[in-house]
This record gives structure tokens, C-alpha cells and sequence, in this order.
């Protein structure tokens, strides 16, 4: 990639990543199983990711970057798609708590299957130790990102 001489560094770098995430969403979009969209995806991997049984919809948006409205969309397809369950939250009467069934766990290791040969560019390009040498330095990013928006 050629960049303008005089741009920052920083500003290289992210858009870098940019536009890795706009090639890596698109091509997400095309491969997910049927009925499957990008924003349940995210869901579900982000239940599974970080280890959460139950988690309220609105620190789910949060988390995900989206608004309550969206999210609330986007439950509501999982829901009828069996991949979450909606229930009151027994520990607050007015809010309700989201939890993954085994469906939905089990179309997220579909989806896993079926968007791996989608990064096998990458992975002919990039050696795993490559990636691993790399990933700290992306978390990194993440963190000051994530911190930097609360």
C-alpha cells in the first residue's frame, strides 16, 4: 500500500485495519449459514468469546458498539431463530438477561467452519507466528480504543 508521505503514522496503521475489517466483513456476510447475519454473529461470538452465560441486552450493545434500538432488532431474530433465549432478569423485575442455547452455540462453530476458508489468503500470506508476534500489539490498539470510548 502506498500512503501520503505526510500522513501520521497512526493514522497508516488504522486505516490499515480498517480496511482489513471492511474485506473481513464482506466476506463474512457472503459465507454465514443461512439466516445467519453478520451483527448475530457478532452476538453470539461475543457470548462465547468472553465467557457470559447471561448478559442484558443493553451491556451486550455496549459492548458490540451498537445502539439499544439495533440490538434489540438483532436479539429478536436470534430469538426466533432458537440461538438465544430472552427472559426476565430474576435479579431486576423491569430488565431481561439474554442467554445462548446449544443452537446457538452450535451455528457459531458452523459459521467458524464455514468462514475459515475465507481467511485462508491470510493464512497463506501470514505465518501463525507472524499472527501471534502481531496480536499483542493489536490488543493493544483494542484496549486504548475500548478505553478511550467509556
Amino acid at each position: 500500500m502506498t500512503e501520503a508521505p505526510d500522513d501520521p503514522i497512526a493514522f497508516v496503521f488504522i486505516n490499515e485495519v480498517a480496511i482489513i475489517e471492511h474485506l473481513t466483513r464482506t466476506a463474512a456476510e457472503r459465507a454465514l449459514p443461512a439466516g445467519l447475519s453478520l451483527a448475530g454473529f457478532v452476538v453470539l461470538n461475543h457470548m462465547i468469546r468472553m465467557r457470559h452465560e447471561r448478559r442484558a441486552p443493553a451491556r451486550i450493545a455496549n459492548a458490540v458498539q451498537v445502539t439499544k434500538g439495533a440490538m434489540t432488532g438483532t436479539l429478536k431474530r436470534l430469538e426466533a431463530s432458537g440461538w438465544i433465549s430472552v427472559t426476565p432478569d430474576p435479579d431486576d423485575g423491569r430488565g431481561k438477561v439474554v442467554m445462548l442455547t446449544p443452537e446457538g452455540r452450535a451455528i457459531r462453530e458452523t459459521a467458524l467452519k464455514v468462514l475459515t476458508p475465507e481467511f485462508a489468503p491470510v493464512q497463506r500470506a501470514v505465518s501463525d507466528d507472524e499472527m501471534r508476534l502481531a496480536l499483542p500489539i493489536l490488543q493493544k490498539v483494542r484496549a486504548a480504543l475500548d478505553a478511550a470510548r467509556d
